[in-house]
């Protein structure tokens, strides 16, 4: 019983640092934690070390402050519906669908699928414009796919160009030194493209979606007819994208960080 109560009151101790670590929302010292929570020092130092060992939280400049860490963010981020993702970067889809004056989507990746969960479109009602529809999207032949799948691990990128390939138009990539190829470019660039690689007359742009250090969990992405779509225009736009992404990793961090 006394073994029980300890582990408990231990427990409680390392969730009520959390907490005060993340309500912060900056880079805390132990000196304050310990203030907010009036523990004897040895005992949160001890807490924060156990906190840091366990990579739930970090100190990302070394001078000994601390912030919510990668560990948690994946684990808060796991437990995210798509609601909640929705909710945290709405107003930024709204406002690039706006700003781009064409339709804008997220998409994520789980359960080694990527599937769009949100689309804005323009405010323009004399602008004509694409809805790509909800749903899982292939791995090897749609912008925001492959602008996920580029920068995953070596051994899934693998698994994609060496499964089967299927062909969707004349211009779908169905060969594995095309797709390594294509792979490559989107890295160096930060973004990739999809021209009529699913419909033909419909082309897309996509930027990944970085969640800290935990790689590309989700990409942003803007699609449009090929008419207004050409090889210039996607390069204009996937620069766009790129800043976009980083402002919708920032919104789903902060949501986490405010619900861990």
């Amino acid at each position: 019983m006394k073994r029980e109560l300890s582990v408990n009151m231990h427990l409680e101790r390392l969730i009520n640092l959390l907490e005060i670590i993340a309500v912060a929302g900056r880079p805390v010292s132990v000196a304050e934690v310990q203030r907010a929570t009036d523990l004897p020092k040895p005992t949160c130092y001890r807490l924060i070390q156990s906190l840091v060992e366990q990579k739930l939280i970090d100190e990302p400049s070394e001078d000994g402050r601390y912030v919510i860490g990668e560990r948690l963010i994946r684990i808060a981020l796991l437990g995210k519906s798509d609601v909640d993702v929705r909710r945290c970067a709405a107003p930024l889809m709204r406002m690039a669908a706006s700003n781009f004056n064409e339709t804008v989507f997220l998409a994520r990746f789980r359960d080694s699928k990527v599937e769009i969960i949100h689309i804005e479109t323009p405010d323009d009602p004399a602008r004509a414009f694409i809805h790509p529809g909800l749903g899982v999207r292939p791995m090897h032949a749609c912008s925001c796919s492959k602008a996920i799948a580029a920068f995953a691990e070596p051994e899934f990128r693998e698994v994609i160009v060496t499964g089967g390939l299927k062909e969707y138009t004349e211009h779908t990539k169905t060969s594995e030194a095309e797709l390594r190829r294509e792979f490559e470019t989107i890295v160096a660039r930060g973004f990739a493209d999809c021209d009529q690689e699913i419909d033909i007359g419909i082309a897309s742009v996509a930027a990944p979606v970085s969640i800290g250090n935990i790689g590309a969990t989700f990409s942003v992405g803007a699609v449009g007819p090929i008419r207004r779509f050409g090889t210039d225009y996607r390069m204009e736009i996937g620069e766009k994208l790129i800043a976009l992404a980083q402002k919708v990793s920032g919104a789903i961090q902060l949501c986490n960080v405010a619900e861990v």
